[in-house]
């Protein structure tokens, strides 16, 4: 048996009654979420402005404080070190009295083996130079001419590979037999050192030059000359800059120890001298020296392969 319910002409459909209810709280709920947005807006600036003076500070001390803290802890390990062998190793205090001493007059001259830090920094810095110009005047075009042609590569490439791990120090007495002299010598050594970095970035930067470029020069007919200056060259800089990073590196380091062997003046030789004085606080003074040299040089040379390198190499 079915039953049935009927409705008046202007009844209209029977309507839950959570269904007004369900209106209102819909009605209220926008408008408390629009309030909301509203108050988020008005609030964005003032946050914008909180992140804006906090942004600063936050990168100022993400690049102070991790060097900072690690300088700390060195000083530390240091002391702790000074005080275990009783005294054989200065402390950071004293070290620091002997370093204040040392550069209140870098520049004196009392004979030719008796001068200041600075003289001998300089005359480092000179030796370098010097055997640093030469090695690219000789790597960087070689580096090109071994990259560009495949016949010069299969020549070079195990001459290189048997000469390159040759240690720094085993080619000082053949200078000192060619040339006479340690001054020559210790010039030589870095020559021989530096030149291979350069060597093979250049010519590993030449051989990964896009192939397109190189069908292009073809169909245009370049010239070599025209070829090396305006496809390798740019393509190749950022690669050749980083082998000169390399090479001032090691010519840095191997000037220290080619300098206690020749003698003179350097900052190599100041370090040995120190040590038949049995003065072992300017010896750590001369570390540091060298350190903040080395560092120096390394930055310099970063900025300048930054200028010159394209995005895509960076990343």
């Amino acid at each position: 048996m079915v039953s049935a319910v009927f409705h008046g002409p202007f009844d209209g459909p029977a309507t839950p009654p959570i269904a007004s209810n369900s209106i209102a709280e819909t009605h209220h709920s926008t408008t408390g979420s629009m309030q909301n947005l509203s108050k988020t807006t008005a609030a964005a600036p003032a946050l914008a402005q909180t992140d804006e003076r906090r942004g600063p500070t936050r990168d100022f001390w993400l690049l102070v404080l991790p060097p900072f803290v690690g300088l700390s802890l060195l000083v530390v390990l240091w002391a702790l070190v000074a005080i275990s062998t009783a005294g054989r190793i200065p402390s950071p205090l004293e070290t620091w009295k002997q370093a204040v001493e040392v550069f209140s007059d870098p520049f004196y001259r009392n004979g030719p083996n008796d001068q200041g830090v600075g003289w001998n920094v300089l005359m480092s810095l000179q030796r370098v130079a010097l055997g640093f110009g030469l090695a690219a005047l000789v790597g960087i075009p070689a580096g090109f001419a071994i990259g560009r042609f495949t016949f010069l590569a299969r020549m070079f490439n195990p001459i290189i590979s048997l000469l390159r791990p040759v240690s720094p120090l085993a080619w000082l007495p053949i200078g000192l037999l060619m040339f006479k002299g340690a001054n020559p010598a210790a010039i030589w050594t870095i020559f021989i050192c530096s030149i291979w970095p350069m060597v093979i970035n250049t010519a590993v930067g030449v051989q990964r030059v896009p192939q397109d470029y190189m069908n292009v020069a073809r169909v245009l007919q370049l010239s070599e000359w025209k070829i090396l200056t305006k496809i390798l060259f740019p393509s190749v800089l950022p690669y050749m800059l980083t082998g000169v990073r390399l090479a001032v590196g090691t010519a840095w380091l191997v000037i220290v120890a080619a300098e206690m062997l020749t003698g003179g003046v350097g900052i190599g030789f100041w370090v040995w001298d120190e040590w038949n004085n049995l003065n072992v606080k300017n010896i750590i003074v001369a570390i540091f020296v060298i350190g903040i040299v080395g560092l120096v040089l390394e930055f310099a040379l970063i900025k300048l392969a930054s200028a010159f390198t394209f995005d895509e190499v960076k990343s």
